[in-house]
């Protein structure tokens, strides 16, 4: 798939069922299948207090390479996240998504996300801008980078110890 050659409604259906996809991975706590989503050089950001800045120089709420990704599903489905005993229960809206190529080939995406996390009790609504590079692959895509930008991220939040 050549982000540069595909049509822009086209682009935009794939990109949607994509992030469709991607989300009921989370939701299904399908953690292994959804690693196999991101790129080795993959970022997940979730920046805190400010939505833009050095992640490199400041605090992040998550700031994960590759490696820590594959350390932090390891720990998901394993016994050893004892913070996620039982496990939340998640619902996921992604929507409004806005696509557009790059010269380079790649693929970035702005959405928002309306998140509820039952657990132990307590419900939890989370809302978040989306932004998302993405890598052409087959006929798919992978994630290079994926920022998550909760609303509240200037607010004192609980444990996030799901994946957003």
């Amino acid at each position: 798939m050549s982000a540069v050659s595909t049509p822009v409604g086209e682009l935009r259906a794939q990109v949607t069922a994509f992030l469709v996809h991607e989300a009921d991975l989370i939701d299904q706590h399908r953690y292994d299948d959804w690693l196999q989503l991101w790129a080795p050089d993959g970022i997940y950001w979730v920046p805190c207090n400010e939505d833009d800045y050095d992640p490199r120089r400041h605090v992040s709420i998550i700031y994960d390479d590759y490696a820590r990704l594959q350390e932090r599903c390891f720990r998901l489905n394993s016994e050893g996240a004892h913070s996620q005993d039982p496990p939340s229960r998640l619902c996921r809206i992604v929507g409004n998504e806005q696509v557009s190529g790059d010269d380079d080939g790649d693929v970035r995406v702005r959405a928002n996300m309306i998140l509820v996390e039952v657990r132990a009790g307590e419900k939890n609504v989370y809302g978040a801008r989306l932004q998302y590079t993405l890598r052409p692959a087959g006929d798919s895509f992978r994630i290079r980078q994926k920022k998550v930008v909760l609303l509240d991220n200037d607010e004192p939040l609980g444990n996030l110890t799901f994946l957003l």
